[in-house]
């Protein structure tokens, strides 16, 4: 089969949808799938079959930011991609953005199968353009939502019905990770951008909490944001155990899932999923993370991890410190975990995703093919 993935968001910038159109990809062509990916970029995608088709401009959305495309001449590429390669499904990602997505939707002959994967509190930009965005997503021959969370998002504003198919994970890379190069401690384990959304600030106050408790204690911090300034409000003792790792990618932060003893997801709010618990599970890390929409369909409070209250650094605190005292409860969560995380393997995801394919092409009266 011919498939045309299409991401939205800047190719080079680190993303739960960048990561999943990559992976996605991967998957389809080892079952011998032609596919060609479509994303904008500031440079050339050095990865094959991966066109940049426009230059991405950063704008604020959702309590962080989103790298998009939304030039007319980004869909003059589209269009013109999408005639050379005349594929037999276009899968777009969150196609109601205003980037790449959108316009392979609109320009597609196709059929279009989409994944929504945003999910938000609320979105009065989104309810504004509602209206609009109906049309586009009624050219969508399948819809695929993430999480319920994602779905609960976006069908009360276009409408129809959704298949919940979840993120995937790459757990042979996690699980089988080769482990980053620390001396002896214990290390606590942040992953994601520095923007307020994702709960960093709640993070290190935590980690100044435990810090006197545990004098073996190191956070690692994996991202890179305007919130990185949160590390200056910790002593200057404590500020020197603190490695501010910069972005990197799955494999770079893999390495630290290895040997982390604990993986904190304070994210305040605005998640569809919770990919990054998904991926920490699959290392065995024992997992806290945030009782918000979307991590609640990752983690069972209790049996594969802990749910703690939002904005609450003492919550947070508190259950680290419960998995650093407890080794019988750091042992069961990192069991449990890496049960769940085999659970959304991609060859089980791409299976569904497949499968879907061949709906799509049913709805608009073709041929399965192979």
């Amino acid at each position: 089969m011919r498939v045309v993935l299409v991401c939205p968001y800047d190719w080079h910038a680190p993303g739960g949808v960048r990561v999943h159109v990559g992976a996605l990809a991967a998957e389809l062509r080892a079952r011998r799938h032609d596919v060609v990916v479509l994303a904008p970029g500031a440079r050339p995608a050095s990865e094959p079959g991966v066109r940049i088709v426009g230059r991405p401009i950063a704008i604020p959305y959702n309590r962080s930011t989103a790298p998009i495309s939304p030039w007319p001449t980004t869909r003059r590429r589209i269009a013109g991609e999408l005639r050379r390669f005349s594929p037999d499904v276009v899968h777009v990602h969150e196609p109601l953005t205003p980037s790449t997505s959108m316009f392979a939707v609109l320009e597609a002959s196709a059929p279009v199968v989409a994944t929504f994967h945003s999910g938000a509190d609320r979105s009065r930009l989104f309810d504004l353009t509602a209206p609009l965005l109906r049309r586009v997503a009624r050219r969508i021959d399948v819809r695929i939502a993430v999480s319920r969370a994602a779905e609960a998002f976006v069908a009360p504003r276009i409408g129809g019905s959704f298949e919940i198919v979840p993120n995937g994970v790459d757990v042979v890379l996690f699980r089988d990770a080769a482990p980053a190069d620390l001396p002896p401690g214990r290390l606590m384990l942040f992953v994601g951008r520095l923007h307020e959304r994702k709960g960093f600030a709640d993070a290190v106050r935590a980690f100044g909490r435990l810090a006197p408790r545990f004098p073996d204690l190191r956070l690692a911090v994996v991202g890179s944001g305007t919130e990185r300034r949160a590390v200056e409000e910790l002593p200057a003792d404590v500020r020197r155990r603190v490695l501010l790792l910069g972005a990197l990618d799955l494999r770079g932060w893999a390495a630290y899932a290895a040997i982390a003893d604990v993986f904190a997801a304070p994210n305040v709010g605005g998640e569809s999923f919770g990919l990054i618990l998904a991926e920490a599970m699959a290392a065995g890390v024992p997992v806290v993370a945030t009782d918000i929409p979307g991590f609640d369909e990752v983690v069972s409070d209790g049996v594969d991890g802990l749910l703690v209250p939002p904005r609450d650094a003492e919550a947070l605190a508190a259950a680290i410190a419960r998995v650093l005292e407890e080794p019988g409860l750091a042992a069961r969560l990192a069991v449990a975990g890496r049960s769940k995380a085999e659970t959304l393997s991609w060859d089980r995801v791409a299976d569904r995703i497949e499968a879907l394919y061949g709906t799509a092409l049913q709805r608009r009266g073709g041929a399965l093919l192979p």
